[in-house]
């Protein structure tokens, strides 16, 4: 912009008012839906036609302090590629926040350490704070958002969060079901795959454990195979496969999975002949894949019933307890 161009002033309530021919009162009682004042039809209708001529947009910080509270919800999305079944789940989530009143707002943020993003996330003064990476919420960090005003605290972690509402989802599981299976098939020599996509790491590191404890149970080995989400990471790691003197894998996830089996069969690698495979999520290509690929079923939780609950615990502070997240095995034939 040119310096001797002027910058257009904000439109405000007073020019609304001012074009209504009403108080900026009446405004504030149309625009924000104020129950206990009564407007006429004809009114309610000139002052929102008024804000449309304008394009007057009410500012929702002030707004929350007249109300005595916010109407934000917020999701950190520490995990820049979660998938289609978490993104998918999310999406569903916001719908079901709308429903209840509430704007869902993704925090990009990124912290080592927990206190950080706590003092982060208090600065918006939301009203929840929903967290999927919930291992990472810690005591502190959150009765540091409880004396923001922060009344809704929710995560889904491996253990119980003092002072957080907890929805069990342990990663760890994952990798654990993957590996038993693997073994029971008389597999002893299972790869498991690393995404390098930012953020992945705080999702794969567990699951890499699980499957590590269950080979150390059994005469089987674990070994971490890095792959990122493109054609030629795994064309690569594909050609250097039987160097690697694996006889199975566990794949991350389904999107990952195929990625894997595709480059896999272009260099004459048969599946499940000289390679089993797990994936993870169920997703619908997993069962379309050639040969059908294996996964483990995630039962998430209700977009319906975490709104619900997130719902009641900025009315009341409690809610009931929500089920688990229990990983179930799939088995199809590429194991």
């Amino acid at each position: 912009m040119a310096k001797d161009t002027p910058v257009p002033a904000s439109i405000t309530s007073t020019d609304v008012a001012r074009l209504a021919g009403v108080s900026r009162a009446t405004v504030s009682f149309v625009l924000n839906d104020t129950q206990g004042h009564r407007v006429s039809e004809a009114t309610r209708v000139r002052v929102l036609d008024a804000a449309r001529q304008l394009g007057y947009v009410p500012h929702a910080a002030a707004r929350s302090l007249r109300a005595g509270r916010s109407n934000l919800v917020l999701m950190p999305s520490s995990i820049s590629a979660v998938g289609r079944l978490v993104s998918d789940w999310v999406d569903d989530l916001h719908s079901e926040l709308d429903r209840h009143g509430y704007t869902a707002v993704l925090h990009a943020g990124r912290f080592t350490d927990p206190l950080d993003a706590a003092r982060a996330w208090a600065e918006l003064r939301p009203a929840a704070v929903i967290a999927l990476d919930g291992d990472r919420f810690t005591a502190q960090a959150a009765e540091l958002l409880r004396r923001a005003g922060v009344r809704g605290l929710l995560a889904f972690a491996s253990h119980p969060v003092p002072g957080v509402h907890t929805i069990g989802f342990d990663h760890a599981r994952i990798g654990a079901t993957a590996a038993e299976h693997l073994i029971a098939r008389g597999r002893t020599r299972i790869g498991v795959v690393m995404p390098q996509e930012r953020g992945l790491g705080t999702l794969a590191r567990p699951r890499l454990a699980g499957a590590e404890s269950v080979a150390a149970r059994h005469m089987a080995t674990v070994t971490p195979v890095e792959l990122s989400y493109t054609r030629e990471s795994a064309t690569a790691l594909a050609r250097r496969w039987r160097e690697l003197g694996l006889d199975s894998v566990f794949a991350y996830n389904d999107e990952y999975a195929a990625l894997l089996l595709h480059a896999l069969r272009g260099a004459g690698i048969v599946v499940p002949d000289e390679v089993a495979m797990v994936g993870s999520d169920d997703l619908v290509l997993s069962a379309l894949q050639q040969p059908a690929l294996t996964s483990i079923r995630l039962d998430l939780v209700s977009p319906a019933l975490v709104a619900d609950a997130v719902h009641e615990l900025i009315e009341t502070g409690t809610t009931a307890p929500v089920p688990e997240i229990e990983p179930i095995l799939i088995h199809r034939e590429t194991s």
